[in-house]
């Protein structure tokens, strides 16, 4: 006799062969994926880059940023506070050494240097009077000591001879004291003559030269005025292109406050900025690659900043052909400088895969034209190539392109 399944277990046994069904599918679904991962996608040979590696020299190199800027540029600046009244040129145009830019209100500065003119011929006057008056107070002094002079002598005469007076009982020794009184004073009055007279010329020499560098300094000031006047001409300082003016008519312009530039735009050179971290690999001389437009121009570095700048330092490159045509002022390049060179290197094309040394997965092809992944370490490199220091051998195949939607893949299909 049949008994009855009690419900509880009509739906446990539902439940298992459910469970039964999910699980077989979800095997076939697993051994599907593994499949697929096993075997691979495919890709056609014509949307990804291969490019073989090969054992040659690499230069080294680290990237930085520099811009083009002329080889010669100067800056006119206004020596005095004044505004501008005439302009006669424009931005971009050629000019020639000694060629009138702008003209300047000059009119305060004329009045000074006329002041100034009027300043140095007053001290050259005084210096002539103080010449004369020296000369007539010296030759005073000179004459006043000649007639002492005689008038000792005479003295000393007039002892000697009361002395023979005396000799012969003419005399008296009163008399004599009072001539050989008379000769001493005469002779100490001598000595302070000639002491007063040495004094004299030392004090007139001291005062003289004061006049005399008086007189240099304010033709020294009238000398710098003037250089003052000719620079605020405001001549072009060399041939050249005026690549910034200031056309500001009526404008007031203080002193030192820059007017126009003048640029040499045949001739270039490179101000560069590297970050501070890789500063180190930077010194004088250092070959440094140039790409402008894919084309590569040559330079070494001339001169290192020795401060940074918001984490940046600077550097200065002078190009090999400095006038190459590919060269445009204030055009933004990608620089690489080289600071080693390494023989022998297995090396393979740089791309945008490269961010940096470091461990890469990359794809090589295979002998059945298959793609296979590889776990591969990279070291340094330069604008075109790549040093593979591990990974890679000499004449395998690479791909160099963008694979980034193919890393889990064991192997890809070449189509």
């Amino acid at each position: 006799m049949d008994r009855e399944i009690p419900i509880e277990q009509q739906r446990k046994e539902t439940m298992k062969k459910r469970l039964k069904v999910v699980g077989v599918f979800l095997g076939v679904a697993l051994v599907i994926v593994v499949v697929l991962i096993t075997l691979g996608d495919s890709v056609k040979t014509t949307d990804i880059t291969i490019k073989p590696a090969e054992r040659a020299t690499l230069e080294s190199s680290v990237s930085a940023s520099g811009k083009i800027v002329p080889l010669y540029e100067q800056a006119i600046v206004s020596p005095v506070a004044t505004k501008i009244l005439e302009v006669y040129c424009n931005e971009g145009d050629s000019v020639d050494v000694g060629q009138s830019l702008l003209k300047l209100d000059l009119q305060t500065a004329e009045s000074d240097y006329r002041r100034m003119t009027d300043e140095v011929s007053m001290k050259k006057n005084e210096i002539e009077q103080a010449a004369l008056n020296n000369a007539t107070y010296l030759t005073d002094l000179e004459m006043k000591i000649k007639v002492k002079e005689m008038s000792l002598s005479h003295l000393k005469a007039e002892v000697a001879n009361e002395k023979r007076l005396d000799s012969i009982g003419s005399g008296t020794g009163d008399r004599i004291r009072e001539a050989e009184l008379a000769f001493s004073t005469a002779r100490m009055e001598l000595e302070q003559l000639k002491t007063q007279l040495a004094n004299e010329k030392k004090a007139h020499a001291a005062a003289f030269r004061s006049k005399q560098l008086e007189g240099s300094i304010s033709a020294r000031n009238l000398e710098a005025m003037q250089r003052t006047l000719d620079d605020a001409q405001v001549k072009a300082p060399r041939k050249g292109t005026v690549t910034w003016l200031n056309k500001s008519l009526g404008t007031s312009i203080g002193a030192g406050e820059k007017l126009a530039v003048v640029s040499d735009l045949t001739h270039f050179k490179i101000e560069g900025e590297i970050p501070e971290s890789n500063s180190g690999k930077l010194s004088v001389g250092s070959v440094v690659n140039v790409r402008i437009n894919r084309n590569t121009v040559k330079g070494k570095i001339s001169t290192i900043s020795p401060q940074s700048q918001n984490g940046m330092v600077q550097f200065i490159v002078f190009l090999d052909d400095d006038s190459d045509k590919l060269l445009r002022s204030g055009l933004r390049t990608d620089l690489n400088v080289v600071y080693d060179v390494k023989d022998g290197v297995v090396r393979i094309p740089n791309g945008s895969y490269f961010q940096g040394p470091g461990t890469y997965v990359m794809f090589v092809k295979t002998e059945e034209d298959k793609l296979e992944r590889r776990t591969v370490t990279l070291g340094d490199s330069n604008f075109d190539f790549v040093e593979v220091t591990s990974g890679i051998q000499p004449g395998e195949e690479v791909v160099v392109s963008d694979m980034s939607s193919y890393k889990n893949k064991r192997s890809i299909k070449l189509k």
